[in-house]
């Protein structure tokens, strides 16, 4: 079980990293044509807010387990990336419903199997 946790932990630290810091550095435009088209949906200080949330919890998936300090941060990092995949569930039905766009369907689906795999982590760190 701590193999498969931590297998979750590095591909769910390695995603949000890549996001992060698109996220962070490109701008609205950019994000879209890139297919970050939740970020439509908010204003460009929203969107670097959550970035940043995004790279500190990407800390927390690995470093309190790897150096054994604070071990139950990990747990709830994976807890903070799941309430921001649930945002993002929200905000892209809402553009798939309000665009009729059958694309954001497929970005809902993505985002509801990051946030399981989030609940996995966090599941398995925090009991």
């Amino acid at each position: 079980m701590n193999t498969a946790l931590w297998i979750a932990q590095i591909l769910l630290a390695a995603l949000f990293l890549v996001t992060g810091i698109a996220k962070s550095t490109m701008s609205t435009e950019r994000l879209l044509a890139t297919g970050q088209t939740g970020a439509a949906a908010f204003p460009l200080p929203v969107v670097r807010l959550t970035a940043i949330c995004e790279l500190i919890a990407v800390v927390g998936l690995i470093v309190p387990r790897l150096v054994d300090i604070a071990p139950s941060l990990t747990g709830w990092a994976a807890v903070g990336l799941a309430l921001v995949m649930v945002g993002a569930m929200i905000s892209h039905s809402r553009l798939a419903i309000t665009q009729a766009n059958s694309a954001e369907w497929r970005n809902v689906a993505a985002n509801v199997a990051i946030c399981a795999v989030c609940v996995f982590v966090a599941a398995g760190r925090l009991s």
